[in-house]
């Protein structure tokens, strides 16, 4: 099963498009939305996924993608890391393989604070990263500035149950 685009990933594919350059990477990429729109900007491009399907699905798209959980298959330093996590709390009721796509964790956040541990080590001098979070998740903004990122809420957009917000994190944020 890979992850169907959905509000969460067209609302980040925008600011996508606005910050892709240099070398890129997008984590978890599922359909490979966000690795097709950063290929606009930039042709260096790498995409990962946990998920061997989503890994091929995005090959299949043109994307130089390899299989990954986090950064554990990730060499290098980029400019722009791209991350749009299952964010969602654990429910008990949802089957195991569209777990493995939305939930983030018993409280939502578990995968987000593993991604932003790892991925200091990853960033360029200037490196930036956009992350979708939802209101769902708890605090993220505490989380990042728990980790050692300066954020900037790019935009929030209220959507059923929720509200999804794109961040953009940097140790430099102008």
């Amino acid at each position: 099963m890979i992850y169907e685009p959905a509000e969460d990933s067209f609302l980040l594919k925008k600011h996508v498009e606005r910050y892709a350059k240099g070398k890129v990477l997008d984590v978890g990429t599922g359909s490979g939305i966000l690795a097709l729109a950063a290929l606009k900007k930039t042709k260096d491009v790498l995409a990962v996924d946990i998920n061997a399907e989503a890994v091929e699905h995005a090959k299949k798209e043109g994307v130089n993608a390899k299989l990954s959980d986090l950064f554990s298959n990730v060499k290098g330093k980029f400019d722009l890391i791209i991350f749009n996590p299952p964010y969602l709390p654990e429910d008990e009721e949802e089957d195991k393989e569209s777990k493995r796509i939305t939930t983030g964790g018993k409280k939502g956040s578990e995968i987000s604070l593993r991604f932003l541990k790892q991925a200091k080590k990853h960033l360029a001098k200037e490196g930036k990263i956009l992350i979708v979070a939802s209101s769902l998740t708890g605090n993220v903004e505490k989380l990042v500035k728990k980790e050692g990122y300066n954020y900037k809420l790019l935009e929030a957009k209220k959507i059923f149950f929720e509200e999804l917000r794109v961040y953009l994190l940097s140790s430099n944020i102008a």
